[in-house]
Parts: structure tokens; C-alpha cells; sequence
């Protein structure tokens, strides 16, 4: 019987620097995407797959992240008073119970795969699962839970997978895989930012994993990789040569790069415009934006 995945990995020590100035201030984790930081989503997505251990891989100035899911009496004691229910019941979501959430640091920035490594200790000898708050993807049954019932069904290393267009490709870390329609593939090789026109395919890894313990000790040997940095697709394709036992898994859903500029504001309108609540304000808006474009032209 395979171990549950009942731990994830979330690194969270990056600077942020394609959002300055505001993360000179606030970590990017903490933007907010519509009326939830972007780390909110990550979370509920981990809660919804059945994770219970959150491990947070940070750095200095992560203050306010560490903040965000304690209690906050004061403002508990007010929303009670004003018998503000709804909002009550939005506050308690964002509190971690005590002993769910364990922080540990990365005092350098050495790649992914160094963050996840850092981790090593909390994670012992389990199966864990890894998610990039950048990565938002909106879908009708949560990508990580997906992936676990998938899972569920292979054991071994997992990754989420889309397609791309070959010239965005160099971008990412690019599976191997035959020619599949089914939302399994097997992993035959991984390469991380191929040179242009050199991908062995148009599937790209984005960010969510499920990894069982080995790959810990793969990480443990720091090589570097792509960018002098220690890679995680490195250390999981080194699973591909000595077990056999990576897939790729072609989620449902939409995904959204919050780690751009562009991609954050795309995310905030689709969002936007999934609420009920702002559907319609908004839907006018842009309607009365694009036809004063066209105007204009």
C-alpha cells in the first residue's frame, strides 16, 4: 500500500524583483489576486488534496508570510462583536492550525532544487508534494488533487504538465514523453530551459510535484544544473535513469503565471470575473475600456 501524500513543500524565498517596488516591502506571496494573497490559493489547493504538514522554505524579509496565517485576536474580537459571520468565517480560512505550519530558511539563493533540499528534514522518508505559489491554476477539482488520486494509481514521481508553444519552451523544464492523449505520460528524460528549437517536446512542467524521498538524496549531492543552480528536474530525471518511475500528468484547468507582470493581471481579471460578486461591475468596465480603445483607433 502507497504511502498518502499528507506533505508539501512550498518555497517561498524568492525576492520577488519582477514586482518591485512592492516587494521591497511585502513578498510577492502576499500580493494579493483579487481579495486573496497568491499563497492563500496554494493552500487551500494542498488542503483540498488532503495535505495536513505544510513546510514554508524562506528567507529574510518573509515576516509578514509568517504573519498572514497566524491569529490575529484583535481583529477576531471585532468581526465576533459586529457579528460580522461572513467574514468571520473568511478570517478563520486563513488561520493554520498550531503545529501545521514549520518555516525553515534558505540562506541561499542556490535554485529550486536547494529549496526543496532544505526541507529535507521535515519531509524524513515520505512521499511529499511541492507547489509554486506563482503557479495559480483555476479548475473545477484542484490540480493537487488530481495529481494525488493519479497518484493513487502509479506511485513514483509526478509532475504537472502543459502544453506550450515551441518558442515559450526554453522557458521551462520539458518533458520527454511519447505521443499520449491520456492525462498520464510516462517520463522518458526532463530537460530543464532547452535552447530554443532543441525541447523533445511542447510539454512543459509547471509547478506542482509529487516526489517520493529519493529525490531528497539526489538533491543532497547539490550539482548544479541550468543557471549554475540546483535544479529539482535534475534530481527527478535522475529518477528516470535509476527507477523508471516519473509521469507526467496533463492537469485540468487553467493556468496562470503569477510570476509576470502580465500573467498576474490576467489572473486578477479571470478571477475577477468568476465572483458573482464583481462579474457584472467588472464585465461593464472592460466592455466600456475596449470600446474606448477602439475609439481611439
Amino acid at each position: 500500500m502507497r504511502n498518502k501524500v499528507t506533505k508539501a513543500v512550498f518555497p517561498v524565498a524568492g525576492l520577488g524583483t519582477r514586482f518591485l517596488p512592492a516587494t521591497k516591502a511585502v513578498p510577492k506571496e502576499v500580493l494579493t489576486l483579487v481579495d486573496r494573497p497568491l499563497i492563500q490559493y496554494a493552500i487551500d489547493e494542498a488542503r483540498e488534496a488532503g495535505i495536513t504538514e505544510f513546510i514554508f522554505v524562506t528567507s529574510r524579509g518573509k515576516s509578514a508570510l509568517e504573519d498572514y496565517f497566524d491569529r490575529a485576536p484583535e481583529l477576531e474580537m471585532s468581526l465576533k462583536a459586529k457579528n460580522k459571520t461572513d467574514l468571520l468565517e473568511i478570517y478563520n480560512q486563513t488561520c493554520m492550525d498550531s503545529g501545521s505550519l514549520a518555516y525553515v530558511r534558505q540562506n541561499q539563493a542556490l535554485g529550486l532544487g536547494h529549496a526543496v533540499w532544505c526541507a529535507r528534514h521535515l519531509i524524513g522518508n515520505e512521499p511529499f508534494a511541492v507547489l509554486l505559489p506563482d503557479d495559480v491554476i483555476a479548475a473545477e477539482k484542484p490540480c493537487l488533487k488530481q495529481m494525488v488520486e493519479a497518484y493513487a494509481e502509479t506511485g513514483g514521481n509526478m509532475v504537472a504538465a502543459m502544453e506550450v508553444p515551441d518558442d515559450k519552451a526554453s522557458s521551462y523544464g520539458v518533458l520527454d514523453v511519447p505521443a499520449s492523449v491520456g492525462s498520464v505520460m510516462p517520463v522518458r528524460g526532463m530537460v530543464e530551459k532547452p535552447a530554443r528549437g532543441t525541447q523533445p517536446s511542447n510539454m512543459a512542467v509547471i509547478g506542482r510535484y509529487i516526489l517520493s524521498p529519493e529525490v531528497m538524496l539526489e538533491l543532497d549531492k547539490k550539482q548544479t544544473g541550468a543557471g549554475g543552480e540546483i535544479q529539482l528536474t535534475d534530481a527527478i530525471a535522475k529518477q528516470i535513469e535509476t527507477r523508471n518511475n516519473v509521469y507526467g500528468y496533463r492537469f485540468q484547468g487553467q493556468r496562470y503565471d503569477c510570476g509576470s507582470k502580465a500573467g498576474f493581471l490576467q489572473a486578477t481579471v479571470a478571477f475577477g470575473l468568476a465572483r458573482d460578486d464583481l462579474r457584472d461591475e467588472l464585465e461593464e468596465f472592460l466592455h466600456d475600456m475596449m470600446a474606448m480603445r477602439h475609439a481611439a483607433e
